[in-house]
Formats: C-alpha cells, sequence, structure tokens
C-alpha cells in the first residue's frame, strides 16, 4: 500500500477551517442577545466580542475563530468590535450559552496556508463539557484534573495525548478511567496569557478531544464489527 503523502494532507487540511489550540489573545464579552423570540432566525444567540486590536488586521466578514473551543463565523465587524451567531447545538453542547456580560474568551484565528502548527490540529468542534475538580498550584506548574460529564470520551483521552481545553492545546498528564477524569499541566505563561488562569474548582471547560484519537477509535470499532 502506498504511504500518504503527508506534505499534501497537511496542505489540504489548511483550506479547511482549522486551529492548532495556540492562543493569540483575549476577547471581551459585550453583550449577549437571546435569539429564540425572534422569528425566522436559525441562530440561539448573538455574541458581541472586543477584540484586542492586533488580531483585527485582515478579518472580514465570514472568516472564522476559535472562541473557547468553539468555531464560530464572524458577522459583523465594527470599530474593535466582532459579531458571531451561535446555533442551539453550540450553546446546548458547549459552555458558550452560560457566558456573561464582562467574561473573558480565548481566541485563536483560523489557519493559514503556510502558517506553523505549534500545538494540535484542533477543529472547534467541542465534544464534550468538563468540570475542573481539583487544581493544584506550584511555583513552576500547576496540575489541573478535569471530569468528563459525558463519561463516553474517556476512551478518547490517552496518558501523553493531546487534548484542546477551552480552545487551549495541552498534553495530557493522568487518566483516571475509573473516576472519568484526567490532569494537564499549565505553566505559568498558560496561566497568564488564557482563561485558565481564572479557573476555579467546579468550574465548567470545552473539551475537544485530538481528531486522531477518534480516527483510531473509530477504525477499531469498524474492525470489530
Amino acid at each position: 500500500m502506498a504511504k500518504p503523502n503527508t506534505h499534501l494532507f497537511i496542505q489540504f487540511a489548511m483550506l479547511l477551517d482549522m486551529f492548532t489550540g495556540i492562543i493569540e489573545g483575549l476577547g471581551e464579552v459585550r453583550s449577549i442577545t437571546n435569539l429564540n423570540k425572534e422569528l425566522g432566525r436559525s441562530a440561539d444567540m448573538r455574541l458581541k466580542l472586543k477584540i484586542p486590536e492586533r488580531l483585527l488586521k485582515g478579518v472580514k466578514l465570514g472568516d472564522s475563530m476559535n472562541l473557547n473551543g468553539t468555531c464560530l463565523t464572524v458577522m459583523n465587524k465594527r470599530n474593535q468590535m466582532l459579531e458571531f451567531e451561535l446555533v442551539l447545538e453550540t450553546t446546548k453542547t458547549s459552555r458558550m450559552g452560560k457566558l456573561k456580560k464582562g467574561d473573558l474568551v480565548n481566541i485563536e484565528r483560523s489557519l493559514r496556508l503556510g502558517d506553523r502548527l505549534g500545538g494540535h490540529i484542533v477543529l472547534g468542534h467541542t465534544d464534550g463539557i468538563g468540570i475542573i475538580d481539583v487544581v493544584k498550584r506550584k511555583d513552576t506548574e500547576t496540575r489541573m484534573w478535569i471530569t468528563c460529564e459525558d463519561h463516553s470520551l474517556m476512551p478518547y483521552i490517552a496518558q501523553k495525548g493531546s487534548i484542546a481545553i477551552d480552545g487551549i492545546s495541552l498534553t495530557l498528564n493522568d487518566v483516571d478511567g475509573i473516576k472519568n477524569r484526567f490532569s494537564v499541566s499549565l505553566i505559568p505563561f498558560t496561566l497568564e496569557n488564557t482563561t485558565l488562569g481564572l479557573k476555579r474548582r467546579g468550574d465548567l471547560v470545552n473539551i475537544e478531544i485530538d481528531v486522531l484519537s477518534r480516527y483510531v477509535i473509530n477504525y477499531q470499532n469498524i474492525g470489530n464489527n
């Protein structure tokens, strides 16, 4: 069997809306509008964010951004404000529906052809919600334990593998299948430049499993049928 051309695969992948889990900055929620009562609207919520000016260069309507691990489309742009609309599926399966005015949001713009893949391949498709169980802080790193609300995600979570938490690419440390939880280590830079530095025990986070593990498990399941 011929070996796949990895270079061509990467080029093709970068034509899609993809991310690396390397956060570029934080946005501030300026307003949230519930669209349920607006007739003819397919979206569930409209979100307006104030974005750092350096991240607005080249951004146009229709572009994709990863906000806290969810891939959203720029619907409106004015000065430093960007607007996004969220469908019901997004607000139900992620914690985006629980945002409040003044909250900070992790931001990553989509990959462009030729960009460096600094973290791992992130799609911006939230697979489930995690609950922060334990936060152990030290001078050089912080260990955070997260429990999966959806226990079916655990087979896709492997020690030393990759995972995206609120859009942040992280390496898995310990995996406890019995308690349906896992741990990640956070360096001071991550705590200072992402929303994870603001998290406490009991807070919720968006989880996206590694897309490679998804395909491996799916392949194994098909082979066992």
